[in-house]
């Protein structure tokens, strides 16, 4: 199957954020889907956008936090196998996990991308006014890739954040906070993402 130009877009904010491609066989790969407990429209949006791969219903379901013992409630969408799944899996996961590949300028180019991407990992601080884009434990040469592709492909002017331990961030001021926001939000529908682009009174 080929991707089309909405499916692809889907796809590369989606692994960039909290998809994951897990290898099936030598060559094929599916996508798992899950979030929260309060987010299954946004997984169904998610599962809607690729309907021959995704073809059965998601699965609630809850995990025991070992140290806490807090019970987390989740839904989890899991698509059919593709060759062009694998494909994909190949440029993201070169060695098994999971890295923000050197051409992402190449690859994120959709506003829509960028809409998934900070749906998934994007947080917004209504009392500074600004944002974080959590990109977790990866390089930070992967962080910088990150931060030029945004700057290159969406004249955002992003900083990155160290987290020592929860690894690196890119940080939006207040003005770059506006020009993100203007981007994603025709993508942003949903009412549940109304509060990371400070629309909730």
């Amino acid at each position: 199957m080929r991707l089309t130009k909405i499916q692809k877009a889907v796809l590369v904010g989606s692994i960039l954020g909290d998809a994951f491609l897990q290898k099936t066989g030598s060559v094929n790969a599916r996508l798992r889907f899950e979030h929260g407990g309060k987010q299954k429209d946004y997984l169904l949006w998610k599962a809607q956008i690729f309907p021959r791969l995704f073809q059965g219903k998601p699965n609630h379901l809850s995990r025991v936090h070992p140290k806490t013992g807090s019970v987390y409630e989740y839904w989890r969408a899991q698509s059919d196998a593709s060759p062009e799944l694998g494909r994909w899996r190949a440029v993201f996961y070169p060695k098994g996990q999971k890295r923000i590949p050197a051409d992402l300028s190449a690859l994120l180019v959709e506003p829509l991308s960028l809409a998934v991407w900070y749906m998934d990992d994007g947080y917004y601080y209504p009392k500074d006014h600004n944002s974080y884009l959590y990109l977790g434990t990866v390089s930070r040469e992967e962080a910088e890739t990150a931060r030029v592709a945004l700057e290159s492909n969406f004249k955002l002017n992003v900083r990155i954040y160290d987290k020592k331990r929860k690894g690196f961030a890119l940080y939006f001021g207040v003005e770059e906070t506006k020009k993100l926001h203007d981007l994603v939000r025709p993508h942003m529908l949903l009412p549940l993402f109304a509060y990371k682009l400070g629309d909730t009174h």
